[in-house]
């Protein structure tokens, strides 16, 4: 009977905690209401672990209602695109092109990226993969790709300031490294170019 009890407890605990962190997820991108655009300054680092220096550059992120979002860096050699349900990955000038529908590493990223550009009107606690903490001022979104055999990346995690909505960081994780995005000067309501959802 304790155990029951306890395990009842334990339940609604889980149930709460997970309440609580889609709450305030849900919070940190309700600045996305009334802004259709986003732009900000980006800093990419690449770490990889057979190499002993990580390497850098500089860039821009947009963003744009109700699915687009486009980090440029490194002269455009180096991009990440979301155009609807395309990614367009563009690494040291090789592109490489993936759908959301097909590919289980991206539908989750999808998934979170509409729900903060549509201030949390997706449930991503339904979608398979995410989990949502909170820590240092910030939402930590960490999406997971059930299979991990044959993908690119093994883990994303987004973080946002929960008191102004801007995105402050984005790491894409893989077996061989990291590629780390800090966004600076993020600015609601920018003028952004369609041109730069077309890699």
């Amino acid at each position: 009977m304790k155990k029951i009890i306890f395990l009842l407890l334990l339940s609604l605990t889980m149930v709460t905690t997970v309440a609580a962190q889609e709450a305030a997820f849900t919070s940190a991108v309700a600045r996305y209401r009334t802004a259709k655009t986003a732009s900000a300054k980006v800093e990419m680092v690449k770490h990889n672990k057979a190499m002993t220096k990580s390497t850098s550059s500089t860039g821009t992120l947009s963003m744009k209602d109700p699915d687009k979002v486009a980090i440029v860096c490194n002269g455009g050699k180096d991009q990440l695109v979301m155009n609807g349900n395309t990614f367009t990955m563009v690494m040291g000038g090789h592109k490489r092109v993936a759908s959301a529908k097909t590919a289980s590493q991206f539908a989750a990223f999808k998934a979170v990226l509409l729900s903060v550009l549509n201030c949390g009107k997706t449930d991503i606690s339904k979608v398979q993969g995410v989990k949502v903490t909170t820590g240092g001022g910030n939402v930590i979104i960490t999406m997971t790709p059930t299979a991990q055999k044959h993908l690119m990346f093994t883990s994303f995690v987004l973080t946002i300031d929960r008191k102004t909505g801007a995105l402050e960081t984005l790491t894409l994780n893989s077996k061989r490294g990291y590629t780390k995005y800090t966004f600076s000067g993020f600015r609601f309501g920018a003028a952004v170019n369609d041109k730069v959802f077309l890699p």
